[in-house]
């Protein structure tokens, strides 16, 4: 190990989170620190300063009392190092190896290599105490509510595109001369992309920030959803659904993150709340759509356009609302900015310090899920439990078409319409959810902010009730026309109630469980 990588080790233990643990619990003094001054065009030339061989700006110096000892400052601090020692790439290894891989070049011109920053961590630029506007927790309400209000309409344009399909199966089974089997396809392979797409968006959203990724996956929504509706046969139709489905994952992937990026313990529970509802009314709302552009001069295709259209406003819609909300990206332009202003190039973010790495890639978003999955119960039984409930989710865009339609002699369009039951079922869950919040928030209160996961259950067993309630309900109702068609469609406040609760209580529940891993 050389020079270099011995100050890289220890600037790494020295980021390391358990530093900042014994800080909290001392009393706040004042603290001198360093901040950079800066410039502009107006502004005269700072002196410069011969320090050794190397030349630096001259520093400011401010006394600010208690704020690096701040309790939230802290925890932001700790957070943020913790979130770039699990980013791909922050790893030692990863950087010493391929700085290794190939010997460095000349500097250029004659030029010997100059000697390294005096103190590397300096220069490394953090919030500025708890109340930092740049943070994105610190932002007004009204902004966060705007870009809350973009992601909601993104996820739920990618919750819809899964099932309007479903109205058109028939149609394009019969168009490309295929059994209906192979034309549900279209809806099995959408939610596998769903499946794998989160492979792709959870590593690209920590290493490049949670617009990028999101901005990119709209526009590919947008045109594999055209590239479907103007298909010439039967497999560019599925595999361009399978496409649409893995850039739709993305919203589903990082607006949680988002969330938990600008929303704090109190109110992300709400957030989170209503994010779920755009995911699993979505499916539901789009049967009865697809059903009446299928059944009109339109034909199937257009069932793809509207998603296209609306794939399109969400991109624009992220254009125009969406900014930057994931702490190291944002610190990362702010070492940009003062960069240009103080003209003192040492000065950077952690998070430029990473180097992709395909193996550590591969390691930490293969192997450790499905290790987890593997070795740890809690894992495994919930992952098949939330499996199952949204199978059965999707099992009912089958379900429901069978009853209405060829039972009860529905059309595609007004056959659709009994999905709100579920619809009312998963919003009458949310609200649930969020009336027992404030209890929740007492019972954090009181155990000094350390969210225990038993709490999130009590929703999870009554939704599994209601859940098995409601499917008994509807297998027995609905089976025959002698029974009104009211009595299977009011089975679905069972039903929507049990999936809402269940999934979301469950998903809480984990990350409660690994909330400290």
């Amino acid at each position: 190990m050389n020079v270099e990588d011995r100050f890289m080790q220890r600037v790494e233990s020295d980021a390391e989170p358990a530093r900042f643990h014994h800080e909290e619990h001392e009393e706040a003094e004042p603290v001198e620190r360093m901040r950079t001054g800066t410039s502009d065009s107006s502004s005269t030339v700072p002196r410069m300063q011969e320090i050794g061989t190397m030349s630096r700006m001259e520093t400011q110096r401010d006394e600010v009392y208690g704020m690096e000892r701040h309790p939230t400052a802290l925890s932001r601090i700790e957070t943020h190092r913790s979130q770039h020692s699990a980013t791909v790439g922050a790893g030692l290894k990863a950087r010493t190896t391929s700085r290794q891989s190939k010997p460095l070049p000349a500097f250029g011109a004659g030029k010997p290599y100059p000697p390294a920053l005096p103190e590397r961590e300096e220069y490394v630029v953090e919030f500025d105490g708890p109340d930092d506007p740049l943070h994105a927790m610190n932002w007004p309400m009204t902004k966060k509510l705007r870009i809350a209000t973009a992601l909601g309409y993104v996820t739920l344009v990618a919750a819809f595109g899964s099932s309007i399909f479903s109205a058109a199966t028939g149609s394009v089974a019969r168009q490309f001369h295929v059994s209906s089997e192979v034309g549900i396809l279209g809806i099995s392979l959408y939610v596998l992309g769903f499946a794998t797409g989160p492979i792709l968006w959870a590593p690209t959203s920590e290493l490049y920030g949670r617009k990028l990724p999101l901005v990119i996956s709209s526009f590919g929504f947008g045109i594999f959803s055209i590239a479907v509706a103007v298909g010439k046969d039967a497999q560019t139709v599925f595999i361009c659904r399978f496409f649409s489905g893995f850039m739709g994952a993305c919203p589903l992937t990082c607006v949680g993150a988002v969330f938990a990026d600008m929303f704090n313990n109190r109110q992300r529970g709400i957030a989170v709340t209503v994010f779920s509802v755009a995911v699993f009314s979505g499916p539901l709302l789009a049967p009865f759509i697809g059903g009446f552009i299928n059944m009109s001069y339109l034909g199937w295709r257009w069932t793809e356009y509207i998603v296209a259209i609306m794939g399109f406003l969400g991109l624009f819609l992220l254009l125009v609302l969406m900014e930057e909300t994931y702490p190291p990206v944002i610190l990362t332009h702010k070492a940009s900015d003062l960069r240009r202003r103080t003209k003192n190039w040492g000065i950077h973010a952690k998070q430029e310090e990473i180097e992709v790495d395909l193996k550590e890639l591969l390691e930490k978003n293969l192997s450790r899920p499905m290790r987890m999955l593997v070795t740890e119960p809690i894992v495994l039984l919930l992952s098949i439990y939330m499996a199952f409930v949204y199978g059965i989710l999707y099992l009912f865009l089958e379900f429901y078409p069978i009853v209405f339609q060829q039972v009860h002699g529905m059309n595609q369009g007004v056959g659709g319409l009994p999905y709100f039951g579920m619809i009312f079922g998963e919003c009458l869950a949310a609200g649930v959810i969020v009336l027992r919040q404030p209890g929740y928030n007492r019972k954090l209160d009181a155990n000094n902010n350390m969210p225990i996961p038993e709490w999130r259950l009590p929703e999870v067993i009554v939704g599994g009730v209601a859940f098995s309630v409601g499917i008994f309900w509807f297998g027995w109702t609905g089976f025959t026309s002698d029974i009104p068609w009211i009595v299977p469609t009011l089975s679905g406040l069972c039903t929507g109630f049990g999936i809402m609760a269940i999934f979301l209580q469950c998903l809480n529940y984990l990350i409660d469980a690994y909330l400290m891993l």
